[in-house]
């Protein structure tokens, strides 16, 4: 019986070779990802019985989606076979000042098409645990905002604990509806909120002044935007916002704090140099902190394996986070030398 559940979109990405500009040479890296199926590929890498609600073509593109998730363990019974097509977003990875870039081509994909009553939620949360969605499926269309808020309320009347990656995707929210108006409400449903500092003041208008491109970090803002985003959803019982310095493309500071109805906890900082691929940060994170808030009696701890989780998640090519408890236990245990094991 699937525990954790992550509801979304898995689409095919499209990477220019190393770090060279789209089309510099007549090639790009097809490999599959998404923020929602990161999450339920990384769940699975820990261990925990992890499954993925989507929609994809039943087409030769959509089996292998589904055969790359199944792979990696993920329940896919979730998956319906509806629509068109998979959607595809295009990466180009930057360096130094050069910055990383992705252009979506997602319009009609099968899961922006499916609306509220295409998923029979009573059956597939018998016996489960925990819900994961973003922000990013309710930006495709209406109809997705609709059917994640009817997935939400679901869960919670199944009894489930749901996290939210608030997810603010400027290029996505094209329909008419700005993000606060759709997201505002979809958190009333969210009990863990996963978030960065321009997440809370673009998808909730939560804002404390925080200066999101500058690099440099006021930890006492942290504190009090995790504070009042707490006060504004009574009903989330905490919030994790990932702390990023972004030096350059190849160079970041990276460390997350967390608020609970215990107070704030702040995490070590790591020093992330020779960046191999940012892509996917915020969902290793994500998933490691569900992990870890089941897998770990103190909230410290908790904290600290999904930062060190993601951390290591930087030095890997592609969406998915392949990492294991040990690896992750070891870097937060102090070993950070990346010497060869032999």
């Amino acid at each position: 019986m699937t525990k954790f559940w992550s509801f979304g979109e898995i689409m095919l990405r499209l990477k220019s070779p190393g770090q060279e500009r789209f089309f510099q040479s007549p090639s790009l890296e097809a490999t599959f990802g998404g923020g929602e199926a990161n999450v339920a590929v990384a769940l699975a890498n820990y261990g925990l019985s992890s499954g993925f609600i989507s929609a994809l073509p039943d087409n030769d593109i959509g089996d292998a989606a589904i055969g790359e998730l199944r792979r990696f363990g993920v329940d896919t019974n979730a998956v319906r076979r509806s629509g068109e097509r998979v959607g595809i977003y295009f990466l180009e990875s930057g360096a130094n000042q050069r910055p990383s870039k992705v252009i979506y081509d997602r319009a009609h994909s099968a899961i922006s098409e499916c609306k509220p009553g295409d998923f029979n939620w009573a059956e597939i949360f018998v016996g489960s645990k925990w819900l994961h969605i973003t922000g990013i499926t309710p930006a495709l269309t209406q109809a997705s905002a609709d059917l994640s808020l009817e997935c939400v309320k679901a869960a919670k009347e199944a009894g489930l604990t749901v996290s939210c990656d608030f997810n603010y995707r400027g290029k996505l929210w094209k329909y008419g509806k700005t993000a606060p108006e759709i997201m505002s409400e979809l958190v009333n449903y969210v009990d863990v909120g996963i978030a960065n500092e321009e997440d809370c003041q673009k998808s909730l208008g939560v804002s404390v002044d925080v200066d999101v491109e500058s690099g440099a970090l006021d930890i006492s803002k942290y504190e009090a935007l995790s504070e009042k985003v707490l006060k504004l959803y009574p009903n989330m019982q905490s919030i994790a916002i990932t702390l990023r310095e972004s030096l350059s493309a190849d160079r970041n500071g990276w460390a997350a704090c967390y608020r609970d109805a215990n107070g704030f906890l702040l995490s070590r900082r790591y020093e992330i140099t020779d960046i191999v691929d940012r892509v996917g940060g915020g969902d290793s994170f994500a998933s490691a902190l569900i992990y870890g808030l089941n897998a770990y009696t103190d909230r410290q701890s908790s904290l600290e394996f999904a930062v060190a989780a993601s951390c290591l998640k930087h030095s890997i090519l592609g969406d998915f986070n392949r990492v294991s408890i040990s690896e992750v236990e070891k870097l937060m245990g102090g070993d950070g030398s990346g010497r060869v094991q032999r």
